[in-house]
């Protein structure tokens, strides 16, 4: 964060944006970081209001933040193709199960037609 001004306090965020505050009123702006150091006229009070360019340690802060994230994107995704390998491995198994299961139940009833057949045939 930075102060400039007196109240204008302004932090950056990833997409480039600056976020502050009107240094008048305390409206807060969010501007493009290309719009740093540029006077803007305040919607809320109509006075003028500088936006703060954000300091070199803020940038390199920010810079460290990005590459962090960044990183834990790509451990979350290789951790995510990982997961959905198993679901689709134990998906392949529960259908082979599934078919020796109905091949079992369409067993039985042969077997139990055969049993009936033969029984009845016996009386």
């Amino acid at each position: 964060m930075q102060q400039t001004g007196g109240s204008t306090i302004s932090t950056q965020k990833p997409g480039n944006d600056i976020i502050f505050a009107c240094a008048q009123c305390s409206t807060s702006f969010v501007v493009d970081a290309a719009a740093a150091g540029m006077t803007l006229i305040c919607q809320s009070c109509g006075k003028p209001t500088t936006v703060p360019k954000p300091d070199l340690e803020t940038a390199a802060g920010h810079a460290l933040k990005i590459s962090d994230l960044h990183h834990q994107l790509k451990e979350n995704e290789s951790q995510r193709t990982e997961i959905t390998s198993y679901i689709n491995q134990l998906g392949i198994q529960l259908h082979r199960w599934q078919l020796r299961l109905q091949t079992l139940n369409e067993r039985q009833k042969k077997l139990e037609g055969d049993l009936a057949t033969i029984c009845g045939s016996a009386k």
